[in-house]
């Protein structure tokens, strides 16, 4: 099964990399496949370093920003012990891994990983109807340059009935978030303003 996440790496210059990640895994957790772009920082980092730290997390609003990034302010963190790698403060859990094999035989890099080291800093809270609606806009909005926007646009609209209805203030700000990250988008693409 894919799990959605953060993944944390380190940059040629010692900054940290907070990225989306959904790696295939299975019940065990004791292995991961992360399968990022070639054209990613992460990739880089991953291939450069071998090492990086998958999160589980339930805050959608880092969700959203780190999968339009980059994430700025940072997030509280702080250093793993057996990678070269950062642990969010506010995750549920995490997984330090090591990249065992990789394949760049394609675009989308695969990256087989053993976990060396995991934690629980805290109960997943969950997600509601809302939290997964600000999920799908975020995905929906990495791809503006690769969907036709009026199909963005009704999804985007969609997914907006569901955060005003079940939707807390956090959810609310991370769903406007996404849809300023399209706004931003629009002159470029010839599209005028999509919040009516």
């Amino acid at each position: 099964m894919i799990l959605e996440g953060i993944l944390t790496t380190t940059n040629v210059d010692s900054s940290v990399n907070i990225a989306p990640m959904g790696p295939i895994v299975d019940e065990s957790m004791s292995r991961l496949l992360l399968r990022p772009f070639q054209t990613s920082l992460t990739f880089a980092n991953l291939r450069r370093t071998g090492q990086g730290v998958f999160h589980v997390v339930d805050r959608v609003d880092l969700l959203a920003r780190a999968a339009l990034g980059p994430v700025d302010p940072l997030p509280p963190m702080s250093r793993a012990n057996t990678v070269d790698g950062w642990i969010l403060s506010d995750a549920c859990r995490w997984y330090a891994v090591q990249v065992e094999h990789l394949d760049d035989s394609r675009p989308r890099a695969e990256m087989d990983c053993r976990v060396v080291e995991s934690g629980k800093l805290r109960d997943f809270f969950g997600f509601n109807r809302a939290r997964h609606a600000v999920l799908e806009a975020a995905i929906l909005a990495t791809r503006v340059n690769l969907l036709p926007l009026p199909q963005i646009l009704a999804e985007l609209a969609k997914l907006r009935v569901i955060v005003d209805k079940t939707g807390d203030a956090e959810e609310q700000a991370a769903f406007e978030f996404v849809e300023r990250h399209v706004q931003n988008a629009a002159p470029r693409l010839d599209l005028v303003d999509i919040t009516g």
